[in-house]
């Protein structure tokens, strides 16, 4: 366990003599890994570029990740974790109605694209650097979310609210539409992320079927 005193010390001073506030050693490296994986791509990217970008040496990194790639799998768990519980979140509120439960986790995958567009742009082009142990794991965690969105067509489909013939793929249709938000949505474009999120599920309640 940390303490106090350790993670002050660990905090460090940045290169160019700037302390850094206590405590937010980890979250400065987590932007500036963030940042430079999705400019430079995992093998593009070092160790000391993070360190140099968070303004901190590579002692104080160290203390915070025993390596880039504990850092990069830190950081699309953190992601696919935070996914996982605004889905659930989303769910809670809605009651059974599958229509309004498909309506709510649409909603809430198309947010998430749109608020960590640069974590979803990594994880498209740079998950295939994972090593096996955390490739697993984080393989776990997207699975429930795919999980909850069957469950959900599954059970429309079978209360007779979805009308679609296949709806594994049709699953497969809406997280793919949703999934590719971040390649091409500009926060200056014609629509804010509620407006899209209502456009997003329009998409996916025809793409089961649903007839309102």
């Amino acid at each position: 366990m940390t303490t106090a005193s350790e993670s002050s010390s660990h905090n460090g001073t940045a290169h160019n003599g700037t302390a850094i506030p206590r405590g937010q050693g980890g979250d400065a490296l987590s932007v500036a890994a963030r940042e430079i994986f999705a400019e430079r791509g995992y093998h593009g990217t070092s160790i000391r570029d993070i360190a140099k970008r968070a303004g901190l040496s590579l002692s104080a990194l160290y203390y915070w990740h025993s390596s880039k790639q504990e850092l990069f799998a830190g950081l699309m768990e953190d992601s696919v974790t935070d996914y996982v519980r605004a889905c659930d979140s989303a769910l809670r509120d809605c009651g059974d109605d599958p229509v309004e439960r498909l309506r709510a986790i649409v909603r809430a995958t198309v947010d998430y694209r749109v608020r960590r567009r640069v974590e979803s742009t990594i994880a498209a082009r740079e998950i295939r650097n994972l090593e096996p142990e955390h490739a697993q794991r984080l393989a776990e965690l997207r699975a429930s979310a795919t999980r909850l969105f069957q469950d959900i067509i599954d059970e429309g489909v079978r209360r007779g609210a979805f009308r679609c013939e296949h709806p594994a793929e049709a699953r497969r249709a809406i997280q793919a539409a949703c999934n590719a938000i971040p390649q091409w949505y500009d926060p200056e474009g014609d629509a804010g992320p509620a407006e899209l999120a209502e456009r997003y599920v329009a998409i996916a309640l025809r793409i089961v079927g649903h007839e309102s």
